[in-house]
């Protein structure tokens, strides 16, 4: 992982021990009044530009070695907005989500949504025989769990890419059950916002911007993921600028600089071999530029990071040890490091 960010933010020394101590202070406020601290420092603005971008983390940094629970006492510590869980992450709260409200509640964060693709969820939008039970699942799901959570936007992953790439009769059928999904959570306060990612049917530009011509802005919103978006050989700046008004959701991601402006997108056997995701300063995408986009623009919603978890490959990861957990911390503190000190993001909140 990337080390060519200035050092003056936290380093993994002080982040231990910063996290555990309000990780104690956690505890107390737990008994005495955890609202009236963690939701100031929930609401608190963190951009000093543009007061209406809200700062939050998915669980992919730490959802292989951490539970739900130790995440959001640690993201609430943090100073960051919010959690988007990944789905298992929220398995054992799909028949209870009040009590995963509660957890968020107490520790005064947002649950924002969880990523499509539970136990037993459709994610085929392309087969004409499964689409039937795509749209019935998500539907059910945004019901049940996301609406009692609160969510008011839905980041979806649309299956695998077809061999060879979607057709245009494949892209339409797509862009209907999108359209069909976005009707009907759109009527319980819930946006569906699709995310482009390679290896998936919206992998490359064309795709992407025949999606978004195929359907109804009022239905389907967008995820925008910086490193998927320059990874699929795309200008994520671009990209975000054109479609800014209907972006529901921003994923930080970065990856290697030798990926820009690719002619195509690297294989999963690749990622496999080597993560072709990178945390925050890699060099693959522009984050000031996007962000002076967001900040200029005045973009209204959540920016997410949406980082793996540390694996062997990684840059810098065997200077760790092999040590998984100092490996979540330092990963999860050096890309808190970039925020704040590249981008100018008030974290963590120490006053």
């Amino acid at each position: 992982m990337s080390r060519n960010i200035p050092e003056r933010g936290l380093n993994r020394r002080d982040f231990i021990s910063y996290t555990l101590a309000l990780g104690g202070m956690t505890a107390v406020v737990g008994v005495a009044a955890p609202s009236s601290l963690w939701g100031a420092v929930s609401k608190r603005s963190l951009d000093p530009v543009n007061p209406d971008i809200l700062f939050g983390t998915t669980s992919s940094l730490w959802g292989e070695h951490h539970d739900t629970e130790w995440a959001v006492k640690r993201i609430a510590a943090l100073g960051l907005q919010g959690i988007e869980p990944y789905g298992n992450g929220i398995e054992k709260y799909r028949s209870n989500p009040m009590a995963l409200k509660r957890l968020f509640d107490d520790a005064g964060i947002t649950f924002i949504d969880a990523s499509n693709g539970e136990v037993g969820q459709s994610t085929n939008f392309i087969d004409p025989d499964r689409i039937p039970k795509t749209i019935a699942d998500h539907v059910t799901f945004a019901r049940d769990f996301l609406q009692p959570l609160g969510a008011s936007h839905w980041k979806c992953n649309m299956g695998a890419r077809p061999p060879g790439g979607p057709s245009d009769d494949q892209l339409k059928r797509l862009a209907d059950t999108l359209s069909e999904i976005g009707r009907q959570t759109l009527a319980m306060g819930i946006r569906v916002a699709p995310h482009p990612h390679i290896w998936g049917p919206m992998e490359r530009e064309p795709e992407v911007r025949r999606v978004m011509e195929l359907t109804d802005p009022k239905y389907v919103w967008l995820t925008t993921d910086t490193g998927h978006l320059t990874l699929g050989g795309m200008d994520a700046v671009q990209i975000m600028g054109d479609y800014l008004s209907r972006i529901a959701e921003v994923h930080l991601k970065d990856t290697y600089a030798k990926y820009r402006g690719n002619t195509s997108t690297p294989t999963q056997e690749q990622h496999r071999v080597a993560s072709v995701y990178h945390n925050l300063g890699g060099g693959g995408v522009d984050f000031p530029a996007v962000f002076k986009l967001l900040r200029d623009r005045h973009y209204k919603g959540w920016v997410v990071l949406d980082l793996d978890g540390p694996r062997k490959g990684d840059d810098g990861f065997d200077a760790i040890g092999g040590n998984m957990d100092l490996a979540v911390d330092d990963y999860i503190a050096h890309n808190i490091n970039y925020l704040r000190d590249v981008i100018g993001v008030r974290l963590p909140p120490l006053s």
